[in-house]
């Protein structure tokens, strides 16, 4: 088994990966008690203030956070010190999901990634590749099935 992680990091997006995600989570922290953080950014347009009112967008992540921290207390219960929610905006998700993990002195990201096709490429993402080069821990990738996913984002 992987080694022991105590904080992990799970950047989540609403879609059917998340449920994903945490299914491996759960199979990470099968013996140790650990913190999970859930993040999910917002991305906010260069044109646009950082600090934007963005309140669809801030209502769909809380709505995804919430539902994310349900299914995580539930399913993992026992295995948990705490399991906590951050709504972030940012001009990049990868960025955030990297301070992030800095922040909380992470172990381990855990996320997932579905292959696109851009500019005659296959790719994983900005946001994927990004974090993949600059997290300070480890990075578990879960590359799903492009069937398993509608995200219909190039940079996810």
């Amino acid at each position: 088994m992987i080694g022991h992680y105590q904080r992990i990091v799970v950047p989540i997006k609403g879609g059917p990966t998340d449920e994903r995600v945490l299914e491996v989570v759960s199979q990470l922290v099968h013996r140790h008690p650990v913190s999970i953080t859930l993040i999910y950014v917002v991305e906010v347009l260069q044109s646009m203030p950082l600090d934007a009112e963005l309140p669809a967008e801030i209502d769909k992540g809380e709505s995804v956070l919430r539902q994310a921290g349900h299914t995580a207390r539930h399913g993992l219960g026992h295995k948990l010190e705490r399991v906590s929610t951050e709504l972030l905006q940012a001009r990049s998700a990868g960025a955030a999901i990297v301070d992030e993990a800095i922040e909380r002195g992470a172990d381990v990201i855990v996320m997932a990634g579905v292959n696109h096709h851009r500019h005659g490429r296959t790719t994983l993402g900005e946001t994927v590749g990004y974090v993949l080069k600059n997290a300070p821990c480890e990075v578990l990738l879960l590359r799903l099935a492009p069937s398993a996913s509608n995200y219909g984002e190039e940079r996810r």
